[in-house]
């Protein structure tokens, strides 16, 4: 069983494994976990022979748990990483990369937040609501590792900024977060897509250049917090 690379999720105890058809396998006495955090060690031992890359599905995102491979192979390999990670050449690498990485990160904020002000196109007399809205948004919404939306390559800039702006608008501007929703199936998508309406029509409301009480509307106390304020 250990002649095949495979993925696998968590078994139950610490060293065995569930395979897709639900088998339960225990990892061989000479294997050791490898855990996640390492992506060079982690190729390089899925090159070098068979692997298990266990990984587990919470709610609707997959998170690595480690790699099980042969302890002869992982020390073998974590050695000459660690000679190579040593050399002045692979120094100079990590801080081009690094700076590229940084710079790219950059392009991708100013590109994010031009795309959401385009989604908001608030009425002129409201511009300083907007820009306080997509910087509020993009720094919730951008960093790396955040998992949001707009960390997604899937669907164009422009759909991940509209779906970002209803995003915080849900958590920001409803009682969604103190909401008590029953579980049934489609009963938080029903509850979401309500409230995106909501926020909808709210933004129309901007839009068009209506009057907004600042006392009672939602979006202008939620950008008066401390937090937008500084985002």
């Amino acid at each position: 069983m250990s002649n095949q690379s495979r993925v696998v999720t968590p078994g139950p105890d610490d060293r065995s494994v569930i395979t897709a058809d639900r088998q339960v396998l225990r990892a061989p006495t000479e294997w050791m976990l490898v855990p996640p955090g390492d992506p060079g060690l982690t190729r390089r031992l899925k090159a070098s022979g068979p692997t298990w890359t266990v990984q587990e599905k919470v709610g609707r995102r997959t998170f690595s748990r480690g790699v099980w491979a042969s302890r002869a192979s992982v020390e073998c390999i974590r050695a000459a990483l660690a000679a190579e990670r040593a050399t002045p050449e692979y120094a100079q690498k990590q801080a081009a990369g690094a700076a590229r990485r940084q710079r790219e990160q950059g392009e991708y904020v100013s590109d994010f937040r031009d795309a959401v002000l385009r989604f908001l196109a608030f009425h002129s007399r409201y511009g300083r609501v907007a820009a306080q809205l997509a910087d509020a948004v993009t720094a919730h919404a951008t960093p790396v590792g955040s998992g949001t939306v707009a960390r997604t390559k899937r669907i164009p800039v422009c759909e991940r900024a509209e779906a970002a702006v209803i995003a915080w608008m849900r958590h920001q501007t409803t009682a969604y977060d103190h909401m008590t929703i029953a579980h049934v199936k489609g009963k938080r998508r029903e509850v979401r897509c309500m409230l995106a309406q909501q926020s909808t029509a709210l933004l129309e409301r901007y839009r068009r250049g209506h009057d907004v009480n600042t006392t009672t509307c939602p979006l202008h106390r939620a950008l008066s917090q401390p937090a937008a304020r500084s985002a």
